[in-house]
């Protein structure tokens, strides 16, 4: 079985390269991008390494990440001219889908949330697999011919720019800050300001550090390992709560913290560049009040419930 998931993952891996090196070869005619060499190169780096990434060497996958740290350092990566979408052809969709829209996005969370739950496939093949389900039924449901999937599709992909990177490094520096000690190095440090014992006192720091740490990294996976060490545990679950309450809360606690970070690309800055808003903040304005209510919400349900 650990084959056949391997085996899924390789080919739902290339699928995104394949996306990304289309998103390299439309930069690459975008005439208009000033830096479109080095944003070629750079959706070219990540094709080959999601595609390729378990055949190539390490060193050659960390010589390119570093590559892709340079080029955005002096600026060499921006999204370009952006196929525009036609304002009479989207009007005339959404009136003739209506709440139709939505079944796409619906249909992806539940085939994943099937496959991860009721096979052993796993939550990443299910992700991928869920995303391979919903794009058939846009398709079908949009009647949306070839070249329109792919002139959306790389636009969707390019818009995201450098940021499309960062869930990734982002996820990988939370394996190196567990591997290095830094939840232990924490929890010292909190152990001599907060003392344990006060079940909403450990499990409010905990929440709520969650959501700082994932605004700070815009991962709340990376976050998750380096705070539960650090709080999660020795505050929250060594008093004796349930351990999958606390998992399952504070991991939504984290996501309070991705509503307002703009680290979050594909949740924060994906949709300006999609929607061309002016505010660039525009998004996170709107998720804050919600991400504050939810945080709350958070805490009060791990109090009652864990304990």
């Amino acid at each position: 079985m650990q084959n056949t998931i391997n085996f899924l993952l390789a080919i739902l891996y290339a699928l995104i390269g394949l996306c990304m090196a289309v998103a390299g070869i439309e930069t690459l005619r975008d005439k208009t991008n000033k830096a479109r060499i080095g944003t070629a190169v750079f959706w070219f780096f990540l094709a080959i390494i999601f595609a390729f990434g378990d055949w190539i060497p390490a060193v050659v996958s960390g010589a390119m990440v570093l590559v892709i740290g340079i080029l955005a350092l002096f600026k060499q990566i921006q999204v370009g001219s952006l196929p525009k979408l036609d304002p009479k052809t989207a009007q005339e969709g959404a009136k003739r889908l209506g709440a139709k829209v939505f079944l796409p996005s619906i249909v992806l969370a539940l085939t994943s949330i099937l496959i991860a739950q009721f096979t052993p496939l796993g939550g990443q093949v299910g992700i991928g697999i869920g995303a391979v389900v919903s794009l058939i039924l846009a398709i079908i449901l949009t009647k949306a011919p070839t070249k329109q999937v792919f002139k959306d599709s790389q636009r969707m992909v390019r818009s995201v720019g450098a940021p499309g990177v960062l869930p990734q490094l982002l996820a990988m520096l939370g394996v190196v800050f567990t591997t290095c000690g830094v939840g232990k190095l924490t929890a010292n440090m909190i152990s001599h300001v907060f003392p344990a014992g006060n079940h909403f006192l450990g499990v409010a720091l905990y929440c709520i550090a969650m959501a700082l740490f994932t605004y700070i990294m815009g991962n709340a996976f990376a976050a998750f390992a380096v705070i539960t060490a650090a709080i999660g545990i020795p505050f929250v679950i060594v008093q004796g709560a349930n351990p999958v309450v606390v998992a399952a809360i504070g991991m939504t606690s984290g996501y309070c913290g991705t509503l307002v970070t703009p680290m979050a690309a594909n949740f924060n800055t994906l949709p300006v560049a999609l929607l061309e808003m002016k505010d660039q903040m525009g998004v996170i304005k709107q998720q804050a009040p919600v991400a504050v209510i939810l945080l709350i919400i958070q805490i009060g349900l791990m109090y009652f419930l864990a304990f």
